[in-house]
């Protein structure tokens, strides 16, 4: 199966609190989001991707033109009504891989794997969620959380959907999978969060070497 994915990369970022927008916070010496577009250019079943911006992140924005990527402009009126937008604007009707701009840890191995997962849940929608608890032992925050099955989850902000659900109301059938890996276990909502997560990525970075 290949996909289309969107960085959802035009919300305030305002739980950091920066004069910086967040797409663009340096993170080892690169823009956050750079790291994901890395991983979403390693895929083998990623074809196509866009940045969707708004008016609250014209850097990132200008950033992503600059380097050539394709821009998907919202109104900024949340996720939902943006991703919306960003998916008629494209027309896309097939599966759609969504990601946030903040998990720099995240590699085209670990997406091929959730669009792998995708295919086989036959569902309508699927979510990465990590474990609580995993983030709270790491020093993380937690700052979006949501329930499967009974149990909650921190939101990793990957998700893969059918595009022609999208544009419709109604129940959609959902699958997650559930995961501890660092790929999206190191997801950036504060500044506290960049510190740990430079640190660990820098660990496992030395400890491959």
């Amino acid at each position: 199966m290949d996909i289309t994915a969107l960085v959802m990369a035009g919300g305030k970022g305002s739980r950091m609190g920066l004069t910086i927008e967040k797409p663009m916070l340096p993170f080892l010496g690169k823009p956050l989001i750079d790291y994901v577009v890395a991983a979403i250019n390693q895929a083998k079943h990623v074809t196509t991707f866009y940045i969707v911006t708004s008016n609250n992140t014209p850097n990132t924005e200008q950033h992503c033109k600059n380097m050539g990527w394709n821009i998907l402009h919202t109104n900024a009126k949340g996720y939902h009504e943006d991703l919306k937008q960003a998916t008629k604007e494209a027309n896309l009707t097939g599966a759609i891989l969504t990601m946030p701009s903040d998990v720099p840890a995240i590699t085209g191995k670990f997406l091929d794997k959730v669009i792998y997962e995708f295919e086989q849940c036959e569902k309508d929608f699927l979510a990465v969620f990590v474990p609580i608890q995993k983030r709270l032992e790491a020093g993380l925050s937690i700052s979006s959380t949501d329930e499967y099955k009974g149990t909650w989850y921190a939101v990793s902000g990957i998700n893969i959907i059918n595009g022609t659900k999208i544009q419709k109301d109604g129940k959609i059938e959902t699958s997650a999978i559930i995961t501890e890996e660092t790929e999206v276990l190191l997801n950036i909502n504060t500044l506290k969060d960049v510190e740990i997560a430079q640190k660990l990525i820098t660990q496992h970075t030395n400890t491959q070497q």
